[in-house]
Parts: C-alpha cells; structure tokens; sequence
C-alpha cells in the first residue's frame, strides 16, 4: 500500500488530532512510498532500526519516536546516527505516542488490561489516557506474581503482600504521578511503567499500593496490535521485535 494511505488510516483509527502531545504523532521520518512490510517497536533505537532493515521492512512503527519536546534541535551524534540510517535505506518511521496509551481496543492500557485480567470501565488522566476497573478478588501479592509472570519481570511493590485487591487503576510507561489521582478514586492499587521517590511516600500513606511494572515492559502490546491490526487489514506482512530493556 501506498504510505500516504497508512499514514492517513492510523491518524484515523488512533484519533491523533485530539490529542496535545510531546512529540508528533504519525510520519516522522519519510522513506519509500511503497509499503509491504512493517516492523514494530516500543522505541526507535539504532538497534531497532539495524534489525527492521535485516528483516526488510519498508516502514518502522513505533510508540516512542523522535523530536520530543525540549530536545535539541542539532542533528549531531546519536541523532545523526539514527536518522542518516533511516535515510540512507529509505525507511519510514511512523511513531504514536498518547494517541496509542488511549486507544480503547489496541491502546497500551487496554491492551494490558487484556494480558493482566483487568475489567476497563472507565478512562481518567491527562486527556483520558489512563484507565481504571475492577480485577477478580486478589491480594497485592498475587497481583505482583500476576504481573511477573505475564510482563516476565517482577514488579517492584509498595504496599502489604495481603492486601485484597478489587479495585485498580493503571497507565503504562512514565505515569507514576497519575497515583494521586489514583488516590483520590479511592481504588486498591494502581499499577504503571515507572516510579519516582515520592511515589512510594505516597503509597505507603494512602494505602494505595503502588506496582512499577517497568516502562518498556508495559508498552509493548499496543504498537504490537497496532501492527497487527494493519497486517489484517491491509494484507502486510508485521513483524514484533522486543529488545530487552530493564527500565
């Protein structure tokens, strides 16, 4: 398919104009017209690069991208790097940051929900892109071995190992300060990428445990889905590749 086509069909599917971002969402690196191939990713690294032109791939997809807010406009070094790579093979890069935390069937948020046994009942946070529900009764501690066998990394916890958990609230990737919202729903716990010294202050003394499950680790699955959706759709061939990244 032509890539101005795939361009136009993901910035309706995800929504993307509804949303004030910290980087731009859709096309952001723009190589050949023609796309038969698309690999996907959690991050643009140059290794996530290298292995999408091993595979072949005419388009990258990925969650987090490039020209973030209050980054240096230089094209030096590891940026260099990164976009003569791109460039020199004629690689596109498409990237999709808050469109692809909200969306309500391919999104991060509910694509965890899915892996990890959440009921989603409603969306609250910075543009609606966190999300809250209900979980089959556990503890904080069976909660936590849930979270370890299904991300395959153990989770660090704030919070008693007994507590029974029936309420949750949850936001992939750096959204540990969405706890106090979290707080004030008056849920059991709340579960995200990463978590911030205050964080656990916070936790330990609302008594609503906190589960930082790793930022990578929970925003694998929607640029996944999203790759997959396409190749559904469209009759693409996708490809998923996850590099290991403890954070």
């Amino acid at each position: 398919m032509q890539r101005q086509e795939l361009g136009d069909y993901i910035e309706q599917l995800l929504d993307v104009g509804r949303f004030r971002d910290y980087c731009p969402n859709g096309l952001q690196v723009e190589g050949r017209a023609e796309i038969r191939k698309i690999v996907a990713g959690v991050s643009a690294s140059l290794d996530l690069i290298e292995a999408a032109l091993d595979e072949g791939a005419d388009a990258l997809l990925v969650h987090h991208g490039y020209f973030w807010k209050n980054e240096a406009p230089q094209v030096t070094g590891v940026k260099r790097k990164r976009l003569s790579l791109l460039l020199r093979h004629d690689l596109n890069l498409f990237a999709y940051h808050l469109p692809l935390d909200a969306h309500p069937q391919l999104g991060n948020n509910a694509q965890l929900a899915a892996r990890l046994g959440f009921a989603l009942q409603g969306w609250f946070g910075e543009q609606n892109i966190a999300a809250h529900g209900t979980v089959p009764s556990l503890t904080v501690g069976e909660l936590a071995r849930r979270v370890h066998d299904v991300l395959g990394r153990a989770p660090l916890v704030i919070g008693d190992p007994q507590q029974p958990v029936r309420t949750i609230a949850w936001c992939s990737g750096g959204a540990q300060d969405y706890l106090s919202q979290a707080v004030a729903m008056g849920v059991d716990a709340y579960l995200s990428g990463e978590i911030s010294e205050h964080t656990v202050h916070l936790a330990r003394e609302s008594g609503v445990a906190y589960l930082g499950a790793g930022h990578h680790a929970t925003e694998r699955y929607g640029v996944q889905a999203l790759g997959e959706h396409l190749a559904g759709r469209f009759g693409l061939e996708h490809r998923f590749i996850d590099l290991d990244n403890p954070v």
